[in-house]
């Protein structure tokens, strides 16, 4: 019943419901519950609605055979997981569903029967009532709330007991089991209780909803606290689509729809007032969503500071190497010290894959070192052509602004973890990458034997270079 997957958002949801224009029900909140819960969505429109939060205006059915086109479509290309049945809208589309299901091989389905909206306009004329009932036996699991479990009780020829307790919340539950899907879960949010569990007469009263989840030999009893909110628009669509989503997921149906009660519970109480009727839960209530793509987070940090980092990447001196105009003294002592931060930096790699636990990962960073001890020798050799020898950098002293940077990375590395230590040091390799790449590419860079640090230019638009960047950006 539950199927079980690897790997992210490869768990497929087909859902077959209406489309609700405003967002807050059918496909639209089907498709947001289905993606917060890391499944990847497919839909079969059976109905265009024109509502809002007030009520539905119209509805535009959609021709059953398209209807059957775009379930054959999803399933035979991409196949299916689990798939949840919302507002089917008239009963040929009814017929065309079940022949479907049936010519699939009966995967597993949860049934929202959509019959009314929560203004009260009926989605399921009379007709489609009664071919509903064919359907059922298809259902893994139902999910009626009590005023739709008295159609389909009905339209059965059952009558539909009185309900004042959770005994008889509980019967009405089994009841519908006889009807032929496998797990019934019937929703009590239309009777709140009080605390004595009878039905709550006023809003005073009202403490619990009781939840019922019942097949032929379990009864869950699913109780969550009342929420006094006008913000229930497509809590029906969004429990069962949370439930079909924790199945793809490989979650069993017990845990599947208690983990669905509290998602939605929550969307209740942490909703945002849209429109002046019935509005929406919060689908989004437990998602975080990164301000970055992958890959990109040193990229949005520069874009938080985008005058100070700047001000490090077009400062006079690197202004100056570009056109050849910087002073001799200068860049030679840039060098000198360039050498010396890169011991400490090699040093502060050291002490970066010393934080990894995984032996790949404590590889990959010695690797690093090696990579760093050869770009050690090449400045060193680089550096003769200006007239200084290694022992002369040795000998030297490291200037204020080379021991603050050096001293705060190794104290960043003693202190504090790996990925603070990765992020003290990428302002080095990824700001002279840029600042490199855009002096190569800068049509005003004076090139070549008329300026004499075109070579330091050029070293820095290397694939070992650009490597480099990558890996400090990705690490």
């Amino acid at each position: 019943m539950a199927v079980k997957s690897d790997r992210p958002n490869d768990r497929r949801v087909l859902l077959i419901a209406g489309s609700d224009s405003s967002g807050g029900a059918g496909l639209e909140a089907d498709q947001k519950v289905t993606a917060v819960h890391g499944c990847y969505a497919m839909t079969a429109t059976t109905a265009l609605t024109a509502q809002n939060t007030q009520g539905v205006e119209d509805i535009h059915v959609t021709p059953p055979t398209f209807v059957k086109k775009q379930i054959d479509a999803c399933i035979n290309d991409i196949g299916v997981d689990v798939v949840k049945i919302g507002m089917l809208a008239s009963a040929s589309t009814v017929e065309v569903v079940i022949d479907c299901l049936e010519n699939h091989g009966r995967p597993t389905c949860v049934i929202d029967p959509v019959m009314m909206s929560t203004t009260g306009h009926q989605l399921l004329p009379p007709d489609a009532v009664r071919s509903f009932r064919a359907l059922l036996p298809l259902a893994t699991i139902l999910t009626p709330n009590i005023p739709e479990a008295g159609l389909l009780l009905e339209g059965a020829g059952k009558s539909m007991p009185e309900v004042q307790t959770v005994n008889d919340l509980t019967s009405l539950a089994k009841s519908l089991l006889s009807l032929g899907p496998k797990w019934v879960l019937l929703k009590g949010g239309h009777l709140p209780l009080t605390r004595q569990y009878v039905v709550a007469m006023n809003d005073a009263e009202k403490a619990f909803v009781v939840d019922i989840l019942v097949s032929q030999d379990n009864t869950t009893v699913l109780r969550s606290d009342w929420s006094k909110s006008r913000n229930t628009h497509g809590t029906g669509c969004s429990l069962a689509s949370a439930i079909a989503s924790n199945l793809a997921t490989g979650n069993t149906i017990v845990d599947s729809v208690r983990k669905a009660c509290q998602y939605v519970n929550a969307g209740i109480r942490l909703s945002i007032a849209r429109g002046t009727g019935s509005g929406p839960i919060n689908h989004f209530h437990s998602s975080y969503m990164l301000p970055f793509p992958p890959d990109c987070f040193f990229d949005y940090l520069i874009s938080q500071s985008e005058s100070t980092w700047r001000e490090y990447t077009h400062h006079d001196f690197v202004l100056r190497l570009a056109n050849g105009t910087l002073a001799l003294p200068r860049f030679k002592n840039f060098l000198i010290q360039d050498y010396l931060f890169l011991a400490q930096f090699s040093r502060a790699l050291a002490l970066s894959a010393s934080k990894l636990s995984r032996i790949k990962d404590i590889a990959k960073g010695a690797r690093q070192i090696s990579v760093m001890e050869h770009e050690v020798e090449m400045h060193i050799e680089y550096c003769k052509g200006f007239g200084i020898s290694r022992e002369e950098m040795e000998l030297a002293s490291p200037s204020q602004a080379c021991l603050a940077y050096t001293g705060y990375v190794l104290d960043i590395g003693h202190s504090q973890d790996w990925f603070a230590l990765r992020v003290s040091l990428a302002p080095c390799t990824i700001g002279y990458g840029m600042i490199g790449r855009r002096l190569y590419d800068d049509e005003a860079t004076v090139r070549g034997d008329a300026n004499p640090y075109w070579q330091w230019i050029e070293s820095y638009k290397s694939q070992e270079y650009d490597d480099a960047v990558t890996a400090a950006k990705g690490s």
